[in-house]
């Protein structure tokens, strides 16, 4: 056997290229130190408070007393039960709560449905079965962050950010730099784009996309037969903003893509929407997801190759089943919701106001806003204008932030065009919310 004396040591080339991919991605994704050291008045006050994670937490007293009282698991539930679609009841609940809220031009039926274990793995199971590797999938920005992952992490799908300049994103005149977006990515990869992602209502804009402009979508999705994947996990998210609409242009309501008839628009095999349990039911941990596509059966076929890889659990299939089906549990649950959610926007809003910080005005959708904490922090600390540039300004609030251990999502993770955006959540009792806008203004405001 030869020596290895005196040869250097080389680290072993453990990873494919998809696992340093995921290595380079994972690194730099805090998330999960932030939610696992939270803080609580009394038994953490050390810890982070989070108002960057996407989770209503105000009515879990409300589902847990539900479930508690409703919920009986037989033994099916421990097997494979059905299969790895979801089982026949919880597409048939799905179906019947569906069509209840998002009224389809054509109603939705259990076998248009595909469960999977939360949205995310929808999105990728979706662009993995559209795209060949480095084919392309047009995104907005500013984005939901963690649908780069979702779209490309393993299908090896390319995303297009969309640039918008001073276009409004879900305005009429947002087609055209899809169309731009497209042609550069095509002309100079030499591949083809295949799909539009939407996000509707929008994450993070809080708003909802006019029919209008979704069926200009559908006719540009059509003319080069792209997908077209509208994610509407905020449907029912939907409630009244008390404090900074203009009374001369009411908020536009959220109307689903399903609700739209798509004859002479586009050939409905192309038109796919996302639904689940993790946002308008506050239950991001049962890790429920629904992919419904009316006219396309070859997709369906093809996903069942995958789905044991998005299983939706036993005990979550029957929660999610017998929830659904009870049309005055969840009709009280939404309203109580949509009320909670006014409200909390209403006291952050004002709290804004009052600290003169900008933020995207006019939303009634999801749990977010949207706001300029680059142009207050720079008002402050003037000398940032001469050492900060670009999205430096963002990454500097974001350490000032997280040293008083508050959290927020940064708009350089959400493709935001312009520097010191970021997303606030709102879905938080009171109290949580005054320590988070005390904790943010004390890291806005520290003398440098």
């Amino acid at each position: 056997m030869g020596s290895l004396v005196g040869v250097a040591a080389q680290p072993p080339q453990v990873l494919s290229s998809r696992g340093q991919a995921a290595v380079d991605y994972g690194s730099k994704k805090i998330t999960w130190d932030i939610i696992s050291n939270l803080w609580h008045p009394e038994t953490n006050p050390n810890g982070y408070v989070s108002v960057g994670i996407a989770e209503n937490v105000m009515l879990h007293d409300s589902l847990l007393d539900y479930l508690h009282a409703n919920i009986k698991l037989p033994s099916k539930f421990l097997t494979y039960n059905e299969g790895s679609m979801g089982s026949t009841p919880l597409r048939e609940s799905v179906s019947h709560f569906l069509n209840r809220h998002l009224v389809p031009v054509r109603p939705i039926e259990p076998g248009h449905i595909f469960m999977t274990n939360g949205c995310s793995s929808a999105i990728e199971q979706l662009s993995s079965a559209f795209t060949e590797p480095g084919e392309g999938i047009l995104l907005g920005r500013p984005y939901y962050g963690t649908f780069i992952a979702d779209l490309s992490l393993r299908p090896q799908a390319v995303v297009v950010p969309v640039d918008f300049g001073d276009v409004d994103p879900l305005g009429p005149y947002a087609v055209a730099q899809y169309e731009k977006a497209a042609k550069a990515f095509e002309e100079r990869s030499g591949k083809r784009v295949r799909a539009v992602m939407l996000c509707h209502p929008h994450n993070p804009l809080g708003r909802c996309y006019p029919p209008s402009v979704i069926i200009e979508i559908m006719k540009f999705c059509q003319s080069r037969q792209l997908h077209l994947i509208s994610d509407e996990i905020y449907a029912l998210s939907v409630w009244e903003n008390k404090v900074d609409t203009d009374p001369k242009s009411a908020p536009v309501l959220f109307k689903s893509v399903l609700s739209i008839d798509t004859s002479g628009i586009i050939d409905s095999s192309l038109v796919h929407v996302l639904w689940g349990m993790s946002k308008d039911f506050g239950a991001n941990g049962l890790r429920v997801g629904a992919i419904i596509s009316q006219s396309n059966a070859p997709l369906h076929t093809s996903l069942i190759a995958t789905s044991l890889y998005s299983f939706v659990s036993g005990l979550s299939d029957q929660i999610t089943a017998t929830v659904l089906r009870d049309d005055e549990f969840t009709d009280k649950y939404i309203r109580l919701n949509q009320d909670n959610l006014s409200n909390c926007h209403n006291f952050v809003a004002r709290q804004l106001q009052k600290h003169n910080i900008e933020y995207e005005r006019g939303c009634n959708a999801g749990f977010f806003l949207w706001v300029n904490l680059g142009k207050k922090y720079l008002e402050n600390n003037t000398w940032a204008n001469l050492k900060v540039e670009g999205h430096q300004l963002t990454d500097l609030i974001m350490q000032k932030l997280l040293g008083k251990k508050v959290f927020l999502a940064n708009g350089t993770v959400f493709g935001c065009e312009k520097p010191g955006w970021f997303r606030i959540v709102f879905a938080h009792p009171i109290p949580y919310l005054e320590e988070a806008m005390r904790r943010i203004m004390s890291a806005l405001l520290a003398q440098e």
